[in-house]
């Protein structure tokens, strides 16, 4: 029995449907194998070089020690730099209070009743930021009891990525579309990466020596913020300058909270909200609004990790759903955002 392409279109929607249900309950599974996965494809290059030169075995645990030794680092500079700023935030309990009193002879001024001025005074209390970030803290240090299924997952991936070559010229005999498609996503997700790596060290480096110059304490600690919400799309701008520009304004009042708010305009906004975009959308084939439609998405169905591999999802998908389907490509200039046949 032969279907209507609308039969089809509702069958593959409540399919979907079916998928996110399923991934969204197993997030804690997916996730990390997700990065696993993403972080396995970013080294597969290298693997390709070492294993003209070394046994497959050597150029295996090569590069598993190049991807253990990239996620220890990243998750050893979060937790240093939120054990600096669990230490910086209580010493500036007295600077909060006086700003909070200050907020609350505002909003008396204001006209606003006593009851409810006491009550937003009330809302922001030190303790409470300590305690916010220490449970920060206390994420990322949990996130060392997963590590155990993170790296299993890195180690037999990286063990099978040898015949991975083989795998797909036997694949391609028989279904061609899908290799391309599986190629593509890695290409993309590759991509993706390497630039928002880059972008994110340029901007980690800049932010680093003007919060310094500008005497902000723990610009090591919002360099690394700024690194790692690079990988974030769109919004990360927005995360990394909330702290350092908090920080400014009680080390050094309104001037230095603004001057912070303007270099991180000058810098991160352009460089992470108007040229890395356009960069990326033109690596990875997705167009701006897609992409944040994508953060949003995946955070959604995630959690925390969706954020950081949302482009890569979104990535798996299009290839899975538009590129391997020859009646559903009509759809690729619509999630890239260019006419088809127009050139990066």
């Amino acid at each position: 029995m032969t279907l209507s392409r609308s039969t089809r279109v509702l069958l593959t929607a409540a399919a979907a449907v079916v998928v996110i249900a399923g991934i969204k309950a197993s997030s804690d599974i997916i996730g990390p194998l997700v990065l696993a996965l993403a972080l396995t494809i970013v080294f597969h290059p290298m693997r390709a070089r070492l294993d003209s030169r070394l046994p497959s075995w050597a150029a295996s645990v090569v590069v598993l020690v190049c991807a253990y030794a990239l996620v220890l680092a990243l998750i050893v500079s979060v937790v240093v730099a939120l054990g600096q700023l669990a230490v910086l935030v209580p010493s500036y309990a007295s600077e909060i209070d006086d700003y909070v009193q200050d907020v609350g002879g505002w909003l008396d001024n204001a006209g606003m009743g006593s009851d409810q001025v006491a009550a937003a005074t009330d809302a922001i209390d030190t303790g409470r930021l300590v305690d916010l970030v220490t449970g920060i803290l206390s994420g990322v240090l949990a996130l060392l009891s997963n590590l155990f299924f993170l790296f299993a997952l890195m180690l037999f991936l990286a063990f099978d990525a040898s015949k991975t070559r083989e795998l797909a010229a036997g694949a391609r005999r028989e279904h061609a579309g899908f290799v391309d498609a599986m190629a593509s996503f890695a290409h993309g997700t590759r991509s993706y990466l390497a630039v928002s790596a880059v972008f994110g060290l340029i901007v980690a480096v800049i932010d680093t020596a003007v919060l310094y110059a500008l005497g902000v304490p723990g610009a090591f600690v919002w360099g690394v913020l700024a690194f790692v919400t690079n990988f974030i799309p769109n919004i990360g701008f927005v995360i990394g300058l909330v702290p350092p520009a908090v920080i400014a304004l009680l080390e050094g009042g309104p001037g230095l909270m603004l001057a912070v708010i303007a270099v991180y305009c000058v810098v991160n906004l352009v460089i992470q909200s108007v040229i890395q975009p356009k960069v990326v959308g033109d690596v990875v084939g997705l167009s701006t609004t897609l992409t944040f439609l994508s953060l949003v998405f995946w955070t959604w169905v995630l959690g925390p990790l969706g954020a950081l591999l949302a482009v890569p999802m979104s990535l798996f998908f299009k290839a899975v759903l538009v590129e391997m389907d020859p009646e559903a490509r009509w759809v690729a200039p619509l999630v890239s955002g260019r006419p088809e046949g127009r050139s990066a």
